[in-house]
């Protein structure tokens, strides 16, 4: 897992939400998360939001904003969370991540020369994805 976090590490609310992002085809919402974990003891929205804020700090999943969703990471290995894209499919809502050194450089230099402090970036392109594209 990213960053030395190992699966045993987490607690059990983070466990089941990050179990929970790692089955779904799409992102969810906390409250999706909420519902589906109901029957595993967790009843409360703050439940699930302690868990998402620890799991994204762990960089085991990213907030879409766009959407107010989370997924989980895709990437293997992942170690560009400050610096992250993703293509969201209007039509039927799946999710690419993207990991591109060349625009996480240039974000940052971007951010230099405009003597700007870069923490984070998340980058949201909404369109069609190749399934969904009229041909």
């Amino acid at each position: 897992m990213p960053h030395g976090h190992a699966s045993e590490a987490l607690t059990k609310n983070q466990a089941l939400v990050m179990g929970a992002l790692s089955e779904a085809t799409g992102p969810l919402s906390a409250y999706t998360i909420l519902d589906q974990l109901r029957d595993d003891g967790l009843r409360a929205p703050l439940q699930v939001y302690r868990a998402l804020d620890k799991l994204v700090e762990f960089g085991l999943v990213h907030r879409l904003e766009s959407l107010n969703a989370f997924v989980a990471c895709r990437q293997p290995g992942c170690d560009s969370h400050e610096r992250t894209a993703f293509m969201i499919c209007d039509d039927c809502g799946s999710v690419i991540e993207i990991t591109d050194k060349a625009l996480a450089r240039r974000l940052k230099s971007l951010a230099q020369d405009a003597s700007f402090a870069l923490k984070k970036s998340t980058i949201e392109l909404r369109g069609l994805c190749a399934a969904c594209t009229p041909m």
